[in-house]
C-alpha cells in the first residue's frame, strides 16, 4: 500500500512537472481546428509529447541516467548538451515564464493593476519556501496542489462535456490532421531536461527508502506511466472542449484567447477566476518542480559543492528579475539554441531506448553529430539564409527532417568504425 501511494505522489508531481500553462492551451486550439476529426489530431499530439516522455523516462531508467546514454556520443559531449537543456528548462527560459504567465492569466484579469514587481517577489518566495527541502516539494506538490490543479481542470471539462457550447463542425479535412498535431506535440518540448527529471525522480524514491536498482527503475516507469495517463485525460478533454466552439471559431484568436473565451462561455463570470486558479496551480507547481529538479541536478553536478539550497535561492531571485525584465529576450535567444540541440537530444534516447540495434557508441555519434548538423541547418535557414535541400528532407514538414539523416549517420558511422578496426 505505502508503495502506490509512493508512486501515485510522485506521479501527480512529474504531472504538474509537464503540465504548465503552454500545455493548458495547445489541445483546445487543436480541437477548434480539428472540428469532429478532433481525435485524429489528438492522438498525433499524443505521440510526439506524451510518446517522446515516456520513452525517454524509459530509456533513463533503465541506463541510470542521461548521462549513460549521452556520453556514448562523447563524455564532453554529453555533458554540454544536458547543461544547456538543464539551464534553458531552469532559470534562463521556463521558471521565469510561469510567473509572468500567472500575472497575465491569472492575477491581472481578476485583480485588475496590481502591481507585477511585487507579484513576482511573492511567486518566487513561495517556490522558495516550498523547494529548500526536495522530499517536501515532492509530498506538497504530489499531495495537494496537484490534486487541486485536477479538480478544478476536471469541473470545467465537465461542464463541457454535460453542457456544449456548440455543435462540433464536421467539414474540415482530416487528411493533414495527424500531422498537425504531430508538429504541435514536438514543439511543446515537454521532454526538455529530462535527464535531470528522472534523477530527481529516482532520488525521491531513494529517500523514501527504495535501494534496489530495478525497483527503483520500475517504480520510476510507473510513476511516469501515471503522469502519462493524467495527461493524456486532461489533454483529451480539453481538445474535446475545443471541437465544441470549432464552428465558430474564426482562426482571428490566439490561443490564450481560446481558452478565456470557452472557460467563460461554460461558467461566465466564475469561468474567469477558474481559468485563473487553473493556471496559478498549473505555473506554481511546475515553477516548484522545475526549481527543484534544476538545483538537484547543478548540486550533483558539481558534487555538492554548490549546496542545494544556494542554488534554489539564485535561482529564485534570478528568475524573480527575468520575470519583469527580460524573459521575451531570453526566449528569443534560448528558443533557436534548443531548437538545435533538442532532436539531438531525441535521436540519443530513441538510440538508447532500442540497445540491440544501436550497439556502438560510434553510431551514437553519428547519429548525434548528423543530427546537430540537421537542425543548426534548419534554425539558420528559419534566419532567412535558404537552405534549400533541408525542405526536401523526409518528414521535414513535422519538424522531424532530422531522424532519416540520423539514423543514416549512425548505421554510416558504424561501418567506418568496423573499417577502421578491420
Amino acid at each position: 500500500m505505502r508503495k502506490r501511494m509512493d508512486v501515485l505522489i510522485i506521479g501527480f508531481m512529474l504531472f504538474a512537472n509537464f503540465f504548465g500553462a503552454g500545455n493548458l492551451i495547445f489541445p483546445p486550439f487543436l480541437g477548434a481546428t480539428s472540428g469532429s476529426n478532433w481525435l485524429t489530431s489528438f492522438v498525433g499530439f499524443i505521440v510526439a509529447d506524451i510518446g517522446i516522455i515516456l520513452l525517454s523516462i524509459y530509456a533513463i531508467a533503465k541506463a541510470g541516467s542521461y548521462q549513460n546514454i549521452a556520453s556514448r556520443a562523447g563524455k564532453k559531449f554529453g555533458i554540454a548538451i544536458e547543461l544547456i537543456m538543464m539551464l534553458c528548462l531552469g532559470p534562463i527560459l521556463v521558471i521565469p515564464r510561469t510567473s509572468a504567465t500567472t500575472f497575465e492569466l491569472s492575477i491581472a484579469p481578476i485583480f485588475g493593476d496590481f502591481n507585477k514587481v511585487i507579484f513576482s517577489i511573492i511567486f518566487f518566495a513561495l517556490v522558495f519556501l516550498l523547494t529548500m527541502r526536495p522530499s517536501k516539494t515532492v509530498n506538497i506538490i504530489g499531495k495537494y496542489l496537484t490534486p487541486v490543479l485536477l479538480v478544478t481542470l476536471f469541473v470545467l471539462i465537465a461542464k463541457g462535456i454535460i453542457s456544449p457550447l456548440g455543435d462540433i463542425r464536421t467539414d474540415i479535412n482530416s487528411e493533414s490532421l495527424f500531422a498537425h498535431g504531430l508538429t504541435q506535440g514536438y514543439q511543446t518540448m515537454d521532454a526538455l531536461g529530462m535527464g535531470g527529471v528522472v534523477a530527481f525522480i529516482i532520488a525521491s524514491f531513494k529517500s523514501r527508502g527504495y535501494s534496489d536498482k530495478k525497483e527503483v527503475a520500475s517504480l520510476t516507469i510507473k510513476a511516469s506511466l501515471i503522469a502519462g495517463i493524467g495527461l493524456i485525460v486532461v489533454y483529451g478533454g480539453l481538445a474535446f472542449l475545443g471541437a465544441t466552439v470549432s464552428n465558430s471559431y474564426n482562426g482571428l484568436m490566439s490561443q490564450t484567447e481560446l481558452l478565456s473565451s470557452i472557460t467563460r462561455g461554460l461558467l461566465g463570470n466564475l469561468g474567469t477566476i477558474l481559468l485563473g486558479i487553473i493556471v496559478a496551480c498549473a505555473c506554481f507547481t511546475t515553477a516548484a518542480s522545475l526549481t527543484s529538479i534544476t538545483a538537484k541536478y547543478f548540486s550533483d553536478l558539481t558534487k555538492n559543492k554548490i549546496k542545494y539550497e544556494h542554488l534554489v535561492i539564485g535561482i529564485c531571485i534570478y528568475s524573480t528579475i527575468m520575470s519583469n525584465l527580460g524573459v521575451d529576450r531570453i526566449i528569443a535567444i534560448a528558443v533557436p539554441i534548443l531548437t538545435v540541440l533538442y532532436p539531438v537530444a531525441i535521436i540519443l534516447v530513441l538510440l538508447g531506448s532500442m540497445p540491440k540495434i544501436f550497439t556502438t557508441d560510434s553510431m551514437f555519434k553519428g547519429a548525434a553529430y548528423t543530427t546537430l548538423v540537421i537542425s543548426a541547418l534548419t534554425v539558420i535557414d528559419s534566419f532567412g539564409i535558404s537552405i534549400g535541400f533541408i525542405h526536401k528532407l523526409p518528414f521535414n514538414n513535422l519538424g522531424f527532417n532530422w531522424i532519416i539523416p540520423a539514423l543514416i549517420g549512425a548505421f554510416v558511422a558504424k561501418l567506418i568504425s568496423k573499417n577502421k578496426a578491420k
